[in-house]
């Protein structure tokens, strides 16, 4: 068993598609094939017990009757059933209660008796018969009637029962037989055909029914083979099927991993380009040190200085261009792992201490008001610390922040020069930094990250310019005021 059910895995879909309608298809012409034999059958044998109860409606005179008990168990040289149907194709006989049978001369032979004729006999006073299958003295089969024997004593006086005895008439079964086994081979044969013509169509149906799937596998080999993500399979805008929606959901697919090969490129591309700045001004400050030391030559003080500075800075930037880096690669399985009910009244009075150690000469106001979210601690708290770096980083010296918190909306408005309209659609782009600020440090994935964070936790972020000068940014997150009782 386990080595079929191995061998059916083992086939393609399409073939086991037409296997499986081709069972299917035979269970069910074998069901009908069966019911339509057994009820031909009953009706045929109903046939032949009306047959049977109509030849013996005439009940024997006591006399015939007498005569051929008498002769019995020696059949007599001549007939004594005169009213009894009697003829080649009928058996008829009398059965004496010990079941000894007594056949007239003109019958077609003699029926052997079982139990359940002498049963009529015992019970002869209900006047009920029996009919079943039974066989003559040469093995063939029978349909039998036996009832109690009814004998008439004249024309005028009503039939009685003749005691301890029982009238069987029997009929062959040989013709109604041949009509069965025919009827059970023109079943099987039909049977046959159907199955057979059932399973070819099972077949081109499948064909025709994969013929997608087919494509879609071929789609995927071509992917797998070629790494090529522009392919897409066709689809009729009005199909809903499983086949369909499976099509829809591969083209959806490779979209995605084409938009995000591209943007992983871009990526790689733009942080190349980002470090190469950093890097070569590293390189030419080292240069010249580890030239000065070779030659001789010391450097005065102060320029060592500048230039030491200068390394410093340049290795702190790469530092944070890393950790950008590293915060924008990670995957969203990872993020899932640490999502966790945030207090973001805390998360932003955390920001709002290390901001004030970036800034110490600006001014910094907070308006908080208890507010919980879903996000994940860190993320979410380098994302409120980046908008306020920002903040810290246009604000003039000695100038104002102001920080509110209310119903989910955090605000940070501070009063530098503002961001020019026509560069509001890009703040938020990886490596994107205003041409007014590519002096100042910074590697351009600040704001991208707190694009990012903000949107995994299921909320929005903006930026616009402040009335009065300045940039407000804002960030509306999900949640409620109190934390959930899970949480507590």
């Amino acid at each position: 068993m386990r080595r079929l059910l191995r061998r059916y895995r083992s086939l393609p879909i399409r073939s086991r598609l037409a296997l499986l309608v081709a069972a299917a298809v035979a269970f069910a012409v074998a069901a009908v094939s069966v019911t339509c034999w057994f009820i031909v059958q009953g009706k045929l044998y109903d046939q032949l017990d009306s047959q049977l109860k109509k030849s013996v409606q005439r009940p024997v005179s006591v006399n015939q009757a007498e005569a051929l008990l008498s002769a019995c168990p020696k059949k007599p040289t001549e007939s004594v059933f005169g009213g009894l149907r009697s003829h080649d194709s009928y058996y008829s006989q009398l059965v004496k209660a010990d079941g000894t049978a007594c056949v007239s001369s003109d019958a077609a032979g003699t029926v052997k008796t079982t139990s359940s004729d002498k049963a009529v006999i015992r019970n002869a006073d209900s006047g009920d018969g029996i009919v079943r299958d039974g066989t003559d003295s040469d093995g063939n089969d029978v349909r039998v009637l036996t009832m109690p024997l009814a004998v008439s004593q004249g024309i005028s006086s009503p039939p009685q029962l003749y005691p301890d005895t029982a009238l069987l008439v029997a009929v062959p079964l040989k013709s109604t037989q041949k009509t069965l086994n025919d009827l059970a081979l023109i079943l099987l044969l039909v049977s046959g055909i159907g199955v057979i013509g059932a399973g070819a169509a099972g077949l081109a149906v499948a064909r025709a029914g994969l013929r997608p799937v087919d494509k879609l596998t071929e789609a995927v080999e071509h992917v797998a083979r070629t790494e090529d993500l522009s392919i897409r399979i066709p689809v009729e805008e009005d199909r809903e099927d499983e086949v369909a929606r499976l099509s829809r959901s591969f083209n959806s697919m490779t979209s995605s991993l084409a938009n995000s090969r591209e943007l992983q490129q871009q990526l790689i591309a733009d942080a190349g380009h980002e470090l190469r700045t950093p890097l070569t001004s590293l390189r030419t400050n080292i240069e010249l040190l580890t030239r000065s030391e070779e030659t001789g030559r010391p450097i005065p003080p102060a320029d060592r200085k500048a230039l030491l500075a200068s390394v410093k800075a340049q290795m702190t930037e790469l530092a944070s261009l890393i950790g950008d880096l590293q915060e924008l690669s990670r995957s969203e399985g990872q993020r899932g792992e640490r999502v966790q009910v945030v207090s973001l009244e805390d998360t932003v009075e955390a920001a709002l201490r290390r901001a004030r150690l970036r800034g110490p000469e600006l001014t910094i106001t907070a308006s908080l008001e208890p507010w919980y979210t879903r996000a994940e601690p860190a993320a979410l708290e380098r994302a409120v610390v980046n908008i306020l770096d920002n903040a810290v980083k246009f604000s003039p010296e000695g100038g104002t922040i102001e920080v509110q918190l209310s119903k989910g909306v955090l605000t940070v408005r501070d009063h530098g020069p503002g961001i020019p309209t026509e560069e509001l659609p890009h703040v938020f782009d990886r490596f994107w930094r205003s041409p007014s600020a590519r002096a100042l440090p910074g590697s351009g994935l600040g704001l991208s990250i707190v694009a990012r964070t903000v949107q995994q936790a299921g909320g929005v972020v903006s930026l616009a310019r402040a009335e009065g000068g300045g940039t407000v940014a804002t960030i509306r997150l999900p949640g409620a005021p109190t934390p959930p009782p899970e949480t507590i």
